[in-house]
């Protein structure tokens, strides 16, 4: 199944907007490359440690907690003192420990083990809906897992992604987070979902930042609502 290359009202408000997006960030920042990375039950885990800390801090957190118990059913099993011991260096311990021991709990009850790969299969907005019905999995931590590990075209929604998206005119101002996973699906490609999702973290870390965006040297600029709020 296909869908639209962009959202109807945006095509006709703002005609040529999402491939002119895409372009230039392309230029600017190349073509990336999909590969998937780890197991999709690891990155689900990884991707709840790095709530609210740094990447490195999440991986330390990740590379402990591998290193005390041998699988997931080891970290079930462990007092939840235990498993928060092993991840303090990403933070948030003591609310994460319990969640990620919940997590592994419910994907055990409902699958027989703690294997995810079956959601590779399925239709992406399927998937990340089971993967929601966990408690303490939101949206971007489900499109995350689903996104690179299986390259299935959804976004996640950081907070680069929705400032940029939100300042150019992709997302409309003042859309919740949650929303704009929804949004942003009906707007980029399905095929470009992984090059628009890095391209645009990028953009938002190097050039389009909170404070003092490099407007002046922004090849997205020319059509940006937040240089030019008439901007075509």
């Amino acid at each position: 199944m296909t869908t639209p290359s962009a959202a109807p009202e945006l095509e006709r408000e703002r005609p040529g907007l999402v491939s002119f997006v895409l372009a230039a960030l392309r230029e600017l920042y190349g073509l990336p490359e999909w590969q998937p990375r780890r197991p999709p039950t690891d990155e689900l885990v990884l991707t709840i440690l790095s709530q609210h800390t740094s990447d490195l801090n999440a991986e330390r957190a990740f590379d402990e907690l591998a290193r005390r118990y041998p699988d997931w059913d080891a970290v079930v099993r462990a007092p939840v003192e235990s498993v928060a011991s092993a991840i303090v260096s990403g933070g948030l311990a003591q609310q994460k420990a319990p969640r990620i021991q919940g997590v592994l709990r419910r994907i055990h009850e409902e699958r027989g083990d703690y294997a995810l790969d079956f959601l590779g299969t399925m239709e992406p907005r399927a998937a990340r809906d089971w993967l929601v019905r966990l408690d303490g999995v939101g949206p971007k931590t489900a499109s995350v897992v689903l996104l690179f590990c299986f390259g299935l075209p959804l976004m996640p929604v950081d907070t680069h992604v929705h400032r940029v998206t939100t300042r150019i005119g992709l997302i409309p101002v003042g859309a919740p987070a949650d929303r704009a996973h929804d949004l942003a699906l009906d707007v980029f490609p399905r095929d470009r979902m992984y090059e628009a999702h890095v391209n645009l973290i990028t953009h938002g870390r190097r050039t389009c930042s909170a404070r003092n965006p490099a407007c002046g040297r922004c090849p997205v600029a020319p059509r940006c609502r937040y240089v030019d709020p008439g901007a075509p």
